[in-house]
């Protein structure tokens, strides 16, 4: 793996998991030698760190860029109209056993969710394969680069409520049963599945919100 991507994989994980919080100054000489690397990588990886807008430039160097309630509305916006859109695809084109192996391990998510900091990777890991399942299912390389691009952000505001052991839950079935519509090819119930979904993570991210 090239230096730059080393130092940008690292730092967008770091930004992701809020181990970099917004507005934290990603300074070149620190974080050269935090991550072993020359300033010249370092910089590529910032730039494509501000490509995606987790880092701006600031007055004092690369920062950590917010998430705000009104960022989270937009994400939201977009997010049901590419998801929505997406989850119907799958029903119509992807793969229904995969689909209803996602749903019966996502039935099982709530042990994952209360077995404390490494089942709960676990849990997101599952999610992320529902993810990917989907992008894999769609046939449509345009929609699934624009879902990847969408989802470095929804995945911090996804860790906005990484603590709350009652929504996890909830969604977890919730994702459950847009595994079983998929699986069903049933693109309407999808679509629906999926819109109830996202409304109620964004009214419980927009309820628990607290700047960071």
């Amino acid at each position: 793996m090239r230096a730059s991507d080393k130092a940008y994989a690292a730092l967008r994980e770091d930004i992701i998991e809020w181990r970099l919080l917004p507005g934290t100054v990603l300074a070149e000489v620190e974080q050269s030698e935090r991550l072993g690397i020359s300033r010249t990588p370092l910089r590529e990886a910032l730039s494509r760190l501000t490509a995606e807008g987790l880092t701006a430039a600031g007055g004092r160097g690369v920062v950590v860029t917010d998430i705000s309630l009104e960022d989270i509305d937009e994400l939201f916006e977009l997010r049901e109209t590419l998801e929505g859109k997406a989850a119907a695809l799958a029903a119509e084109r992807g793969d229904a056993a995969t689909f209803e192996r996602l749903r019966n391990e996502l039935l099982l998510a709530p042990a994952l969710i209360t077995g404390g900091d490494p089942a709960r990777h676990d849990y997101y890991g599952l999610v992320g394969r529902l993810d990917a399942a989907i992008d894999a299912s769609i046939s449509n390389s345009y929609l699934a680069q624009a879902m990847r691009s969408l989802r470095v952000h929804l995945v911090r505001v996804r860790r906005l409520a990484a603590d709350d052991a009652t929504r996890l839950t909830a969604a977890a079935a919730e994702h459950a049963t847009i595994a079983e519509a998929i699986a069903a090819g049933n693109s309407r119930l999808a679509e629906a599945a999926t819109t109830v979904h996202l409304h109620r993570s964004l009214s419980h991210i927009k309820a628990t919100h607290t700047p960071r």
